[in-house]
């Protein structure tokens, strides 16, 4: 984005739901499962439900794997490889159950072919990168939620932040691999801008 409104211009907001990656396979059970994982994706369905009048937009995010080089690993470092997850096609690659009534405006799928941790790296049925699609519907804020806050969640936020748009993290709608690598990733993207809050605490 070329141009946003000032910090105090809300007559002109026009604000996203970026659900991130709330799939079974990283939910407990799934091949990379978070801690926590399915209360969140329970969680999000709630928020969504009961305020979906608050978005211009709702965009979900999935990893989708096709054939991702060497982000797979049969012996992975889990810092830059692995194990296989998100494989496209399968049931946990798609959204998790609980978001079966959400009805997203709009669905990006990422990493394909290459690791891809932020949900701008993904595009939608029409090929339309995240950008584009928040571009397109004039978006000027995103609250960002989902899995794994330390990783994808963490990257989508800062690149909404380097697109120059006023970004949220909902806090307890997204959960991280481990605690450590979450205040790590919470001290981030707080550094860059990103404002920490709690769905709980919204007007």
């Amino acid at each position: 984005m070329t141009t946003t409104p000032g910090p105090d211009d809300s007559s002109t907001e026009r604000r996203a739901l970026l659900v991130v990656d709330v799939q079974p396979t990283f939910c407990e059970g799934g091949a990379l499962g978070v801690d926590g994982g399915n209360a969140v994706a329970l969680g999000v369905a709630d928020y969504a439900a009961a305020h979906r009048d608050r978005y211009a937009l709702v965009v979900t995010t999935q990893d989708w794997h096709v054939d991702p080089g060497d982000h797979f690993s049969e012996t992975p470092d889990y810092v830059d490889t692995w194990p296989p997850h998100g494989v496209a096609g399968t049931t946990e690659a798609e959204l998790h159950p609980a978001l079966s009534e959400l009805g997203p405006d709009a669905s990006v799928k990422k990493g394909q072919f290459a690791a891809a941790y932020s949900g701008f790296e993904g595009v939608d049925g029409e090929g339309r990168g995240l950008a584009q699609i928040l571009r397109d519907a004039q978006v000027t804020d995103v609250d960002v939620v989902g899995i794994a806050e330390s990783h994808c969640v963490r990257s989508t936020a800062l690149d909404a932040i380097a697109l120059g748009l006023r970004t949220r993290v909902l806090t307890d709608l997204t959960v991280p691999v481990t605690p450590d690598q979450g205040a790590a990733a919470r001290e981030e993207m707080r550094a860059a801008g990103a404002q920490l809050v709690s769905s709980t605490d919204l007007d």
